[in-house]
């Protein structure tokens, strides 16, 4: 048989034993499930509860609003007067702040290439 064949032939078998599921009837004592809930957020295998608490402060000529979850401090957006925001935020408890914004950080090579 060629490959046409099969593929017809495995088609055919699908459709044979799927459509009775397709067209069958609810039974009459089915019930309705209740609405499940998303599942917890969690965060470094510690559930977070609830939305994050965001503070805003006027810096100098900057507006800062401070993410914070369960009292720690995680993101901030910084929004100069005359400007782009930008985020800083830290991909772990113990990580320096990250710039993820228009101008991110230069990174500067520092190779030592003669010592005296």
């Amino acid at each position: 048989m060629t490959n046409k064949k099969w593929m017809q032939l495995f088609v055919s078998a699908i459709f044979t034993v799927m459509v009775p599921f397709a067209f069958a009837d609810t039974p009459a004592d089915a019930e309705l499930l209740d609405e499940v809930p998303p599942p917890p957020k969690v965060q470094d295998g510690e559930v977070l509860e609830g939305e994050p608490e965001i503070t805003i402060r006027k810096k100098d000529k900057k507006t800062v609003h401070e993410y914070r979850i369960n009292g720690e401090l995680y993101m901030m957006k910084i929004i100069p007067d005359h400007g782009v925001a930008y985020y800083l935020y830290r991909e772990d408890q113990h990580s320096d702040w990250v710039n993820v914004g228009p101008n991110p950080p230069l990174a500067v090579p520092k190779w030592t290439l003669f010592t005296f």
